[in-house]
């Protein structure tokens, strides 16, 4: 496998993923709504619009495109939005495929810890347990239906259950950093499985080359953190100023509406099968993990 079509490559994983494969001698190219820069093939889901010779010409695909999650307040249209990014594209996809000459070998998907619900507690979840009830829950639940119909094409598939992904610029760290001193959200106590954004980019491409490898994977670290442990120790890690007094709940819910679940929320995920299957975390521990990224 050497042609690899990327969705979603314009985002934070997508950019890192893309470097890191053609370091690697692949040749990749991405679906987009727009001709990028780079050589890339046009779809548009609104117009159920996508270039066929996209499928033809990839020996694999990377499927990471969706509406960010975080990326403002969830009204009805955003929910919706959030969760046809990803269940559309998948079938939009799945239809290419179907009806291509020559098939890609594998099918790797993003898809999110949010499967196990807003708040599993104390739980050590892995990927035999069942989905959760909320509305993040219920997103990825169809997204992964979707993705895992590629396999009724005979075509092998795997999807990452994606944490919290620690990367400088973007993703949840430098929301947790951007006010003037750093706290813990609510009580602090709630669990955060995060990864080094280095680790995923390996990880997807550990999928991509183990060609055993097929169906569902935590994509989290192997030591998952609180809140207040996580918050501190990237505020350490910037020399920010930590408070150990945690922003209360109801305020978090006046500003965030429902999203507020999300981070008050927690889940505490084992990545133990991706370890089992060969995986090796360049970044196991929280410390190193952030010394790596504000270095």
């Amino acid at each position: 496998m050497k042609r690899i079509l990327i969705t979603g490559g314009t985002g934070l994983i997508g950019q890192k993923l893309t470097s890191h494969l053609e370091e690697k001698g692949y040749e990749v190219a991405w679906l987009s709504r727009r001709i990028q820069e780079r050589k890339s093939y046009l779809w548009n889901l609104e117009k159920s619009h996508i270039d066929a010779d996209s499928v033809e010409w990839a020996d694999a695909v990377i499927h990471l495109a969706g509406a960010g999650v975080a990326d403002s307040r969830w009204t009805e249209d955003r929910k919706r939005l959030i969760l046809e990014s990803r269940t559309k594209s998948t079938q939009l996809l799945y239809g290419a495929i179907g009806k291509a000459k020559k098939k890609p070998d594998a099918f790797i998907s993003a898809s999110a810890v949010g499967f196990y619900g807003f708040n599993t507690g104390t739980n050590l979840m892995t990927e035999e347990f069942p989905p959760g009830s909320d509305f993040l829950a219920d997103v990825v639940k169809q997204w992964e239906e979707e993705v895992r119909k590629m396999e009724s094409l005979q075509i092998r598939t795997v999807l990452l259950r994606i944490g919290i992904v620690l990367d400088a610029k973007g993703g949840a760290l430098p929301e947790m950093l951007k006010p003037p001193v750093a706290a813990p959200l609510g009580s602090g106590d709630q669990w955060m499985s995060w990864i080094h954004v280095d680790d995923l980019v390996r990880m997807f491409a550990f999928a991509l080359e183990k060609t055993t490898l097929q169906g569902t994977f935590n994509a989290v670290g192997p030591n998952p953190a609180t809140n207040q442990e996580l918050t501190k120790s990237a505020a350490n890690a910037v020399g920010k100023t930590y408070v150990g007094i945690g922003v209360p709940s109801f305020v978090l819910k006046l500003i965030l509406g429902e999203m507020a679940e999300m981070v008050l929320g927690g889940n505490r995920v084992s990545s133990k099968k991706i370890q089992k299957a060969g995986f090796e975390f360049e970044y196991p521990k929280l410390g190193e993990a952030l010394t790596e990224v504000y270095r």
